[in-house]
């Protein structure tokens, strides 16, 4: 089964969003991750903004690169309580809107957590951020359930929702069909514990693989203490067999977006990826 591989809009050229979708699909993709904040203007997280002719400009300029997520990556868990209100409302307009679009989903992270407490690997407080984040998320993933939209958590190790058992926690919590998991093995693995990678990354696929509506994928270099830099697949140190196994073998068709490339090496990271999955 072909699978459909696609970019991050914002990672490719400058230009408009025609522009660049046409860039992205003379490169062989197929789908794209779709930020509209950092494609379109800040403007666009406006919820009165996000109609349906909206969505049809945007189908439009795309030219037929299916939406793969839709991103909103607004920190439910932001502390200033008063201004809880208006994300969950830009929440429940970009669920609104992926339907409009058809997009798979709504992709989001889950904010980051003080770094002196990752740093110090204080799982009680660690917890609690967990928790808080998950009664913050309920209304969203109610309104998504409204809606017949999806949400998809993408878990980072350093943020409120920060591993595979974090996540299962979050999705046994909410129990709802409406939420979902995007899987990025590289946002998994800490700086910390750059030894215990393929454990962590079996860890998620054991633990969230019937949850996983798609893939990220990048790449890892060594940083300085307590950081992780990115770079496109195939160039860094990550081992992708347990991913590619994953993937065939469970996840036939599943989409899936290159992140933290550049015009000049997505096609080389595309072609990296594909080889990975004609792998038996």
């Amino acid at each position: 089964m072909r699978y459909s591989i696609g970019l991050r809009v914002h990672d490719s050229i400058p230009g408009t969003l025609k522009e660049r979708a046409d860039f992205i699909r003379a490169q062989g993709f197929t789908c794209v991750h779709l930020a509209l904040s950092k494609v379109l203007g800040k403007q666009m997280m406006e919820p009165g903004v996000l109609t349906p002719g909206l969505a049809e400009a945007v189908k439009a300029d795309l030219g037929g690169l299916a939406v793969a997520v839709l991103g909103c990556y607004l920190n439910l868990a932001e502390p200033d309580e008063s201004l809880y209100p208006g994300i969950v409302r830009k929440y429940t307009a970009h669920l609104r809107f992926q339907r409009w679009l058809g997009a798979g989903m709504v992709g989001t992270e889950t904010g980051h957590l003080p770094e002196s407490i990752v740093r110090a690997e204080d799982v009680e407080q660690m917890d609690r951020a967990a928790d808080f984040y998950i009664e913050r998320l309920k209304p969203v993933v109610e309104n998504a359930e409204k809606l017949g939209a999806i949400l998809a958590i993408e878990p980072v190790w350093h943020h409120s929702i920060r591993n595979a058992r974090c996540a299962r926690r979050m999705l046994d919590a909410i129990h709802s069909p409406n939420l979902g998991i995007i899987f990025d093995p590289v946002n998994l693995i800490s700086a910390y514990h750059t030894d215990r990678a393929g454990d962590t990354v079996q860890e998620a696929i054991d633990l969230l693989g019937d949850e996983i509506l798609m893939v990220h994928l990048k790449d890892w270099v060594p940083g300085e203490e307590g950081k992780l830099p990115a770079v496109a697949a195939g160039i860094g140190r990550m081992n992708f067999d347990a991913v590619a196994r994953f993937i065939r073998e469970k996840k036939p068709g599943v989409q899936m977006t290159l992140e933290n490339t550049k015009p000049d090496n997505a096609v080389q990271a595309r072609k990296f990826v594909e080889g990975l999955l004609e792998e038996e």
